[in-house]
C-alpha cells in the first residue's frame, strides 16, 4: 500500500475515481487534502449517565444532542471535554482507495485532538467524516466552523473492498439533528 502524493490525488479526482465535495484544489497539499470543519457538531448531555460498552448498546445519539452553528458562531471547547464535528467536504472513495484522517500541527500545539482513535476511513466510503475533537490543552479553545481543521491522506489498496456499514451514508443534516 502507498500514500498517494499531490499529483496523483489530483490525477484520481479528476478521473472522478475519488470525489470531494466541493472541492478547491488549493486545498491539495503534497501528499493530502485539508478538509475544512462544518458548522454541525454533538455535543454530549448532562447529566452523564453510564456508557455500557458493547456494540449492541452504543450509540452517541443518545448521549448527545445536535447542534447546528449559524453563520459567526462559535464553540467553546473547555480543557477535557469532547465534542464531535464534521467536515464540510463529502468525501466519496473507490474501491481501491482507503485513506487516514488526520490533525494539522497547527491546531495539535495548542492541545486541539482531531480525533480520539477512529482515524482510519474505509474503501468505498461516501460520507463527511466526523471527528472526535478533544482539548487535551490547559486553556480553553473556541472552536470556528469554517477553517481547515484537517488532512485527509489516501492510501491505494492491495485487492478491493467496499465498506457498508452504518455509517456509510452520513451527512451534516442527519448529524446535527437532535
Amino acid at each position: 500500500m502507498s500514500i498517494l502524493t499531490r499529483d496523483e490525488i489530483l490525477a484520481e479526482i479528476n478521473a472522478k475515481r475519488i470525489e470531494i465535495t466541493p472541492f478547491d484544489p488549493k486545498c491539495v497539499g503534497p501528499a493530502s487534502v485539508d478538509l475544512h470543519l462544518s458548522a454541525a457538531f454533538r455535543i454530549f448531555k448532562g447529566p452523564r449517565k453510564v456508557i455500557r460498552v458493547i456494540e449492541e448498546e452504543v450509540d452517541y445519539r443518545k448521549v448527545t444532542e445536535g447542534l447546528w452553528l449559524a453563520e459567526g458562531e462559535t464553540l467553546l471547547l473547555m480543557p477535557g471535554e469532547t465534542i464531535l464535528g464534521m467536515t464540510e467536504e463529502k468525501i466519496h472513495l473507490p474501491s481501491n482507495i482507503c485513506g487516514w484522517l488526520e490533525g494539522r500541527s497547527t491546531f495539535a500545539r495548542i492541545g486541539l485532538l482531531i480525533h480520539i482513535s477512529a482515524s482510519f476511513m474505509q474503501p468505498g466510503i461516501t460520507n463527511h467524516q466526523v471527528l472526535e475533537m478533544s482539548n487535551f490543552g490547559p486553556v480553553p479553545l473556541e472552536i470556528v466552523p469554517g477553517i481547515l481543521v484537517c488532512q485527509f491522506i489516501f492510501q491505494r489498496t492491495i485487492g478491493e473492498a467496499n465498506y457498508h456499514g452504518k455509517f456509510q451514508h452520513q451527512g451534516l443534516k442527519e448529524f446535527a439533528s437532535k
